[in-house]
């Protein structure tokens, strides 16, 4: 019995432990709470993200608020080591784009509750993965992009001249 009750305590201790890392959020206070809990509106107050360039070589701008996007969930397409997919291309959705990505095993459309996913239509400003945006564009089907809240990490990936043939005209 004692070796169960131990076991069970060091289990929900190492839990707790993973589950609370030290975080900075936008706003440079830090907090010990999972990022996804982090209020979105207080980080929405400041538009310039103080974490990143953009492709143009100034402050990142915000990307999208309705619905919020980011791999943050702030709004900006910054990064860091844990966003794998590199979500760092601002995005005004296609219709033609949104399907591209469905036949590649991305369903971007198809609301997720469980996950907190609306679902995403035409127009929606979103940050890509710059993968997939890549892709698309040699497929010609890449979706317009916002220069100023598309991350500068994007030119590892693709040029400066590719992402202004796409660039979003208001």
């Amino acid at each position: 019995m004692k070796y169960l009750i131990f076991n069970f305590f060091f289990l929900s201790l190492t839990y707790s432990f993973s589950q609370k890392k030290l975080l900075k959020n936008v706003s440079g206070e830090t907090t010990c709470e999972p990022l996804k809990e982090i209020n979105a509106n207080k980080i929405m107050g400041n538009k310039i993200d103080k974490r990143g360039k953009n492709v143009l070589g100034t402050d990142l701008q915000i990307a999208g608020e309705d619905p919020i996007t980011g791999y943050y969930r702030d709004g900006y397409c910054s990064t860091g080591a844990e966003d794998e997919g590199v979500h760092i291309i601002a995005a005004v959705l296609t219709d033609e784009f949104l399907r591209f990505s469905k036949d590649k095993g991305n369903d971007l459309i198809t609301p997720r509750p469980e996950y907190g996913f609306v679902g995403l239509k035409e127009n929606d400003r979103w940050c890509l993965c710059a993968s997939r945006w890549k892709e698309a564009f040699e497929a010609g089907v890449a979706p317009p992009i916002i220069l100023q809240a598309t991350h500068e990490k994007a030119l590892e990936f693709v040029t400066l001249d590719e992402l202004k043939t796409k660039q979003f005209e208001k």
